[in-house]
């Protein structure tokens, strides 16, 4: 039987992959590659053969086949420690192949470019590829398999220092092939089945731990972030400063930067316990949507997390380190912002793209099973339409004041009732058992003067007591879905108490 040692390369991602090579041959291995990676190595000068001088079989079918070929597998595959494996494969010339560097064709990316075509994209299903990392994976107690350049250090490392990699080092890689494998598997599924709809028969991801977080909503419990392989950490969001984000700092700031994008002026959200506590806008300053955005509850947006849709300068800066908060978040932050923050050691500050979003279904687990929905829509990309269903239309003022709260109240957990004005809300009633309940507290926590002012409720009023309350309070315009069997006697109530009303049509329940 042939004594050197054998590793194949064969890789899409070529990062790294010459030094690899050379440390590899270094080591005492025989390189043997395909197609790209052995056209990089040989114009690198590295000792390589090709595939086919191994197999004694041309590539066929355009490539298609090249490396299903028992001189492949069964060097990969058969168990050194069975005598029964060591002769037949004498027997039939077969090498051992102790180590495999192989990496997938671009799938993810090929059908993530506009205007790819179905063939264009069937031709980036790797077929041997998978298959030789399965089998190195399979026979890891004697093969050692790498799918990622980040790992070529690590293994080329042990190999310079023991001859040969542990088989701790083994096992932690073949986990990782088959993670590889499962994802791009995950990717072609997901893709074939994009004309299912959003909600397809069946829902495959593979998520990779980004990060041990301290805890999760209590201390008791264990926390981890987790992201789609492909995904970039944080989604693309860039952490400046600040201690580590627990797990309620990152649901809440979902919560703050999902409020913040439903504005295209300038807006500010503070948000507690994933709740918007304070939003305000203006026209065109997040310095004053800030101060709005502040003055809707100075109490609870102590120790809050802040989301802004503009980036931040040095004077909003200096009015946001006046007072403890949790997080800041914006689109970007002037350099003497971000200097003038940085004081404030453990305040959390994130750069996160305006068109940060979640377009995969909705996942929640429950004890029955995961629950999965389509995401909710920015009120403004809904095809909401606009009732007045009272003897009196809102004043433009009102009708201002509407369109600013409804998507404000989208965002508070149900029941929910919202109050303020154009610029700002004045009280937000969430979670509450009963919608009534809901409009005492909006009231109640109110800030602002409520004589004028509106109302937005997430869902129907099922009596006219919720309404009763508002218009009690000074509300003379109100904004809901509409929907409920005594819709009749909620308009009633507004045309008796002369406040005006609109449906919607859409309800935005958040549970």
């Amino acid at each position: 039987m042939i004594a050197a040692r054998r590793a194949l390369l064969s890789v899409s991602d070529k990062r790294g992959i010459v030094p690899f090579a050379r440390a590899l041959h270094a080591a005492g291995f025989e390189l043997v590659s395909t197609g790209g990676t052995f056209r990089t190595l040989r114009d690198a000068g590295v000792e390589v053969r090709y595939v086919t001088e191994i197999t004694g079989h041309p590539e066929v079918f355009d490539g298609r086949v090249k490396t299903l070929h028992p001189r492949v597998h069964g060097g990969i595959l058969y168990r050194r420690d069975i005598e029964t494996h060591v002769d037949q494969a004498n027997d039939h010339d077969i090498a051992p192949i102790d180590i495999v560097a192989v990496n997938l064709y671009p799938f993810r990316q090929t059908v993530a470019a506009e205007h790819v075509t179905e063939v264009d994209a069937i031709e980036q299903i790797d077929i041997g590829g998978p298959a030789m990392v399965r089998a190195a994976a399979k026979n890891f107690a004697s093969v050692t398999v790498v799918v990622s350049p980040d790992d070529y250090d690590g293994v080329a490392a042990e190999l310079a220092a023991n001859g040969s990699t542990s088989l701790e080092t083994r096992r932690a890689l073949a986990l990782a092939a088959f993670r590889h494998t499962a994802d791009y598997d995950t990717a072609i599924a997901t893709w074939l089945a994009r004309d299912e709809g959003s909600l397809p028969s069946a829902l495959g991801m593979q998520l990779a731990k980004v990060d041990d977080l301290r805890y999760g909503e209590n201390p008791h419990q264990a926390a981890a972030l987790y992201a789609p392989n492909a995904a970039p950490p944080l989604g693309g969001a860039t952490s400046f400063q600040g201690k580590a984000l627990s797990y309620n700092n990152l649901v809440d700031l979902d919560a703050a930067v999902a409020c913040v994008a439903e504005f295209d002026e300038p807006a500010a959200v503070v948000v507690k316990h994933t709740n918007p506590c304070g939003v305000g806008r203006h026209s065109d300053s997040a310095l004053e949507a800030w101060r709005l955005a502040l003055a809707g509850d100075p109490v609870s947006a102590f120790g809050g997390i802040v989301a802004l849709n503009r980036t931040v300068d040095l004077a909003l800066a200096r009015e946001l380190a006046d007072i403890f908060l949790e997080v800041v978040a914006a689109p970007g932050f002037d350099a003497d912002a971000l200097e003038l923050l940085s004081a404030k050691k453990a305040l959390r500050v994130l750069s996160v793209p305006l068109g940060l979003a979640a377009d995969v279904p909705q996942l929640r687990h429950t004890l029955f099973g995961f629950v999965a929905q389509t995401p909710d829509p920015r009120i403004r990309d809904a095809a909401e339409r606009w009732d007045v269903v009272t003897a009196r239309a809102p004043s433009p003022d009102e009708a201002a004041a509407l369109r600013f709260l409804w998507p404000v109240c989208k965002h508070v957990k149900s029941n929910a009732i919202v109050v303020g004005a154009a610029d700002r809300t004045f009280g937000v009633g969430a979670g509450q058992t009963s919608r009534v309940d809901a409009a005492r507290l909006a009231t109640q926590k109110a800030t602002g003067p409520l004589s004028g002012a509106a109302a937005a409720s997430d869902a129907f009023f099922p009596f006219r007591d919720g309404l009763d309350v508002l218009a009690d309070a000074g509300i003379t315009a109100v904004v809901q879905p509409g929907g409920s069997k005594r819709d009749d006697e909620v308009i009633a109530a507004c045309n008796e108490r002369g406040v005006a009303m609109v449906f919607t049509g859409h309800r935005h329940f958040r549970h």
